[in-house]
């Protein structure tokens, strides 16, 4: 008997093994399908999609018109639900208006959470709807004194959604929204030395002339 169960288990394991490596490649493309189609309908019309730029676990899609203006950015962000890892695509304008945003992944419980596919863009409802909101990184539920309203019975994962939503601005924000490169703090103190030092040469000039 425990000779038949082993030959089951190796059969059914390696089926499974094969079964997995053929269809790997085709959910995978799958995948990026999907994403593809999320980035292009979270952003504003545009003619062509920089090279993505990853921001930790982000990713940033930044898109331009014709004249190679900046119009706006799809950043794809991810935050733990009340079921599991919620992935987003989030699309915001040039003036960080929110455009529109897909969920991409959840596990949410079905008939209450599983509701952030549509809840947070019902254009009928406006404490719900987010889009066309300037964000701000800080949006929130009512219940925790934002100004948003959380899906019925399921507000871990409304806080979720917007924490993920609030995610996606900060890493856009993050870089320069034209060319995507990140800003450079540290160069202020060496503009500062620079500064002292020019200074230091003027009063030297000045005590020179002064003795002269």
């Amino acid at each position: 008997m425990m000779l038949s169960l082993t030959c089951i288990t190796i059969v059914a394991g390696a089926a499974l093994a094969g079964v997995n490596m053929l269809t790997e490649a085709t959910i995978n493309a799958q995948k990026e399908a999907q994403k593809q189609a999320a980035i292009s309908a979270v952003l504003p019309d545009h003619e062509r999609i920089a090279e993505a730029e990853q921001a930790g676990d982000m990713t940033i899609y930044r898109a331009f018109d014709a004249t190679d203006r900046y119009v706006g950015a799809a950043v794809q962000t991810v935050t733990d639900g009340f079921g599991g890892k919620i992935k987003l695509m989030v699309g915001f304008d040039a003036d960080n208006r929110i455009v529109n945003y897909a969920v991409l992944e959840q596990q949410e419980t079905p008939g209450l959470g599983t509701h952030i596919v549509e809840w947070f863009k019902n254009t009928d409802k406006p404490g719900q709807n987010i889009l066309g909101r300037t964000a701000d990184g800080n949006m929130t539920v009512s219940k925790d004194g934002g100004d948003v309203d959380a899906i019925t019975a399921a507000t871990i994962s409304s806080r979720a959604f917007l924490s993920a939503v609030n995610a996606a601005y900060a890493a856009l924000n993050s870089s320069d929204a034209s060319t995507g490169a990140t800003r450079q703090l540290q160069a202020e103190p060496e503009q500062t030395e620079t500064v002292s030092t020019d200074a230091e040469q003027q009063v030297t000039n000045d005590f020179v002339s002064q003795g002269k």
